[in-house]
């Protein structure tokens, strides 16, 4: 599914994010990538949807090497990766609706199927009667709920999640946190950046601790270990 092999990232500024990773995240995993500030949570999971590259090493996704993968190819991969960011990304004109059917549309999918599929996720985030809104209208959580819809409407093998929670209240957080369980019993692969020692210590999953631009401690049912 995804698979790090000594991989390295050095940005054009000289700071070093990643100094050789090397992981292996099985289909259907859910994963917490945590530690400090500047650790290199960010950049880890950016190469996962090839926001960036890696300077060295090597990172399949899918039986594909990111690191010789064309540019034109990017879009292909990014079909089954859905990326959720902690401030939303949503287009602030178009309705609920129309911001999860943009995904399905640049893929040329059928109105039928974008129908179909656009209120089936909506049903899944427990939004489907706020179809219509315009995101404004929304609450940060259920503007949380819709991002997340949006990432998963395509079917994505891979979820990527960067401090879903981190501009959420405790209970809006809870919220979103059952939302992700439930895509993740669906078979989804999870990979959650996070800061939140509350929801790593209360939700069990596998935790990827990353240090200095290394993985200093990779445990299944672990907990977050910094100071929060």
């Amino acid at each position: 599914m995804i698979n790090m092999t000594d991989v390295y990232k050095t940005y054009a500024n000289g700071v070093t994010a990643l100094n050789g990773i090397d992981i292996n995240i099985e289909q259907g995993e859910f994963v917490y990538v945590v530690g400090p500030s500047g650790a290199g949570k960010s950049t880890f999971i950016r190469l996962i949807y090839r926001e960036v590259k890696p300077t060295n090493g090597t990172i399949i996704i899918n039986d594909t090497d990111l690191s010789t993968l064309k540019e034109k190819k990017v879009p292909f991969l990014r079909r089954d990766v859905g990326v959720i960011f902690q401030d939303f990304k949503l287009l602030p004109k178009l309705s609920v609706y129309e911001n999860i059917a943009f995904a399905l549309e640049v893929i040329e999918e059928s109105p039928r199927n974008i129908r179909k599929r656009v209120m089936d996720v909506l049903e899944l985030v427990g939004l489907k009667n706020k179809a219509r809104f315009i995101p404004d209208e929304l609450s940060g959580g259920e503007q949380q709920r819709v991002s997340i819809a949006r990432a998963i409407v395509n079917q994505p093998k891979i979820v990527i999640a960067d401090e879903p929670t981190g501009n959420l209240d405790p209970e809006t957080s809870w919220g979103i946190m059952r939302v992700f369980e439930e895509i993740n019993t669906r078979g989804t692969t999870i990979i959650m950046a996070t800061h939140s020692k509350e929801i790593v210590n209360t939700v069990k999953k596998r935790v990827v601790a990353i240090e200095d631009g290394l993985i200093a401690r990779d445990e299944h049912r672990g907990e977050y270990g910094y100071e929060a």
